[in-house]
């Protein structure tokens, strides 16, 4: 925590004038998106939206050309859809019990920790990719946490986290922070860590990680989520509906092309009219 008070990033989720629903904004934007991308966009998307109510209101075609490019709309969708449960069960402001939070859409048991930490100053276990390192390694011994969080991990978790409010919610941005900038997958700064004499994994000579064959890479190109990315790309920019032709020349392979877009409709992230042929716009 003191090199966290020396070394942290200031974020404008951070600030002292946030607010929950900015707190609350900032953590869904940020899951598998790297803060760079997502500062311009939360600043942005605060202006316009500052408020639950106001998000509630807007438009979902408004809502998806916002989110641009930061990938996984359906967070967006989720998003305005917990904004709208906010103001019709909560008056418009963010609840702060761990009942409450979890019963909103698209609120998992992290982004209610996250909250209640970031917003609440309240005690809970903020346990993340970059926190589940930071403990894998300096507890651990081990390089990198498993691919899937275990209930055993999280008590760890549990038992590093210190018992007020005030300092938990510190210890939870701090550990954060750590993992985020210097005890990173790959490329940890060792020599810039406050806790490298405490290191179990450096001790040990920092061994491979054992978990390597479980975890599954994919690569971008060719992919169903390049094909629905440039679809979405598409019909943001796109002043009205687009027909059936354009879509198609977005991507060369009928069938793959076919599947993305029928799932982007099920989804809600696409509308498609009942004409012959059909347009495709975002939904209003």
């Amino acid at each position: 925590m003191a090199w966290f008070d020396e070394h942290a990033r200031d974020l404008p989720w951070r600030a002292p004038d946030r607010t929950p629903w900015g707190v609350l904004v900032s953590e869904v934007m940020l899951q598998q998106t790297p803060v760079v991308r997502v500062e311009p966009a939360w600043r942005s998307w605060m202006r316009t939206w500052p408020t639950p109510a106001d998000l509630a209101a807007a438009s979902t075609a408004d809502v998806l050309r916002a989110w641009d490019r930061l990938g996984y709309p359906r967070r967006a969708l989720r998003l305005q859809e917990c904004a709208r449960a906010i103001v019709d069960r909560h008056d418009g402001l963010i609840p702060s019990s761990t009942a409450e939070l979890l019963a909103l859409p698209g609120i998992g048991a992290y982004t209610a920790a996250a909250v209640q930490a970031f917003a609440f100053g309240r005690r809970s276990v903020v346990l993340d990719t970059n926190v589940r390192r930071v403990l894998a390694r300096t507890v651990l011994g081990a390089a990198l946490p498993a691919p899937s969080q275990t209930v055993a991990e999280t008590a760890l978790a549990d038992t590093y986290v210190p018992d007020d409010d005030a300092t938990a919610a510190r210890w939870a941005a701090a550990s954060m922070e750590l993992g985020a900038v210097v005890c990173t997958a790959r490329s940890p700064r060792c020599d810039a860590c406050p806790v490298a004499s405490l290191c179990v994994w450096r001790a040990a000579g920092k061994p491979s990680d054992e978990h390597a064959a479980r975890r599954r890479t994919q690569a971008w190109t060719g992919t169903d989520r390049q094909v629905r990315g440039r679809i979405m790309a598409l019909l943001r920019e796109a002043p009205g509906p687009v027909p059936a032709e354009v879509v198609d020349a977005v991507w060369p392979d009928t069938a793959q092309r076919e599947r993305c877009l029928d799932a982007l409709v099920a989804d809600g992230l696409v509308t498609r009219t009942d004409t012959d042929p059909p347009t495709y716009h975002l939904p209003h």
